[in-house]
């Protein structure tokens, strides 16, 4: 599943980034590689970014086209409290 596919709320983890150039070197600043927990805070409507809160408790927007080159698992939230 990509990124780009999941839906507000879910929490992921990132399992492999399929971007080169600029858009590779803002995911590498803003610490998002593989291993990386993510969670969906909301999907802006009409293609817009996806805004999301990494591990860390960093805050900001992917464009759609960027979350669509990352690659994800969903997190299994069920043992938590």
């Amino acid at each position: 599943m990509m990124l780009a596919d999941a839906h507000d709320g879910l929490a992921v983890r990132i399992t492999a980034i399929e971007l080169e150039g600029e858009a590779a070197a803002w995911i590498g600043a803003v610490g998002l590689h593989e291993g990386e927990e993510l969670v969906v805070l909301r999907r802006a409507v009409l293609g817009g970014p996806l805004h999301v809160r990494t591990g860390g408790g960093g805050e900001f927007a992917v464009a759609r086209e960027v979350a669509g080159k990352i690659a994800v698992v969903p997190l299994d939230r069920s043992d938590e409290p």
